[in-house]
């Protein structure tokens, strides 16, 4: 073998074992799952933060059987990476997915280029789960992260736009109902940061989404 060939067979090598940034974290939830077992054919919710940090998800929906799997800071990119063991491993009735926001604001991605990151996950979700509903909830405007607004617009139309074409999928706008009188979001809604939201934030959320749950 050429000095070329072993470099380059060691170059891939290292590639190939580089940790994802957020394997531990999906490592925790099969261990979980191991410890016990998770929900059969649950309404399936993954995404960053803002899914990973809402509190007691089954008392929003009650009279649902719902899986919370949201995960660090993710990407849609990262919710792809992942998808077969934070999504299809779950045999889920229903997927429902924020992701986008970090995208635009820690990975400073355009719209387009987030946009295409959505289409990557749905084309995914949608091979491996065809018949399985998929609700995408529209990226919220963060105060802290007000500068991005307008590609957070710009993506959330695009987003809106694929998912207008498609079936068995649902863009569920969550905007509005964060907005005081004056147009702006509502600073009680979200924490200090004002980029994660308080339980205020996610009670304008439940009742919006809940018609869209099966």
């Amino acid at each position: 073998m050429t000095k070329i060939g072993l470099l380059a067979i060691l170059l891939f090598s290292f590639i190939w074992v580089q940790p994802h940034r957020f394997d531990n974290e999906i490592a925790a939830f099969e261990t979980q799952d191991k410890q016990t077992p998770p929900p059969t054919n649950p309404i399936l919710f993954t995404g960053s933060s803002s899914i990973r940090l809402w509190p007691d998800l089954q008392h929003y929906f009650p009279d649902k059987v719902v899986l919370n799997r949201g995960f660090g800071g993710s990407e849609l990119s990262d919710v792809r990476h992942f998808a077969d063991r934070v999504i299809i491993r779950y045999k889920p009735k229903q997927v429902v997915v924020y992701a986008g926001e970090n995208d635009i604001a820690s990975g400073k991605l355009t719209a387009q280029q987030t946009y295409a990151n959505f289409v990557d996950l749905f084309q995914y979700v949608r091979q491996k789960l065809p018949n399985v509903p998929f609700v995408y909830i529209a990226i919220k405007l963060s105060p802290s992260r007000r500068q991005y607004w307008a590609v957070v617009n710009e993506t959330n139309q695009l987003i809106s736009d694929y998912i207008a074409r498609q079936k068995n999928a649902a863009f569920v706008d969550i905007r509005p109902s964060m907005l005081g009188s004056d147009n702006q979001p509502l600073p009680s809604l979200f924490k200090a940061d004002s980029l994660h939201m308080t339980d205020a934030g996610y009670q304008r959320w439940a009742p919006v989404l809940k018609p869209y749950l099966k």
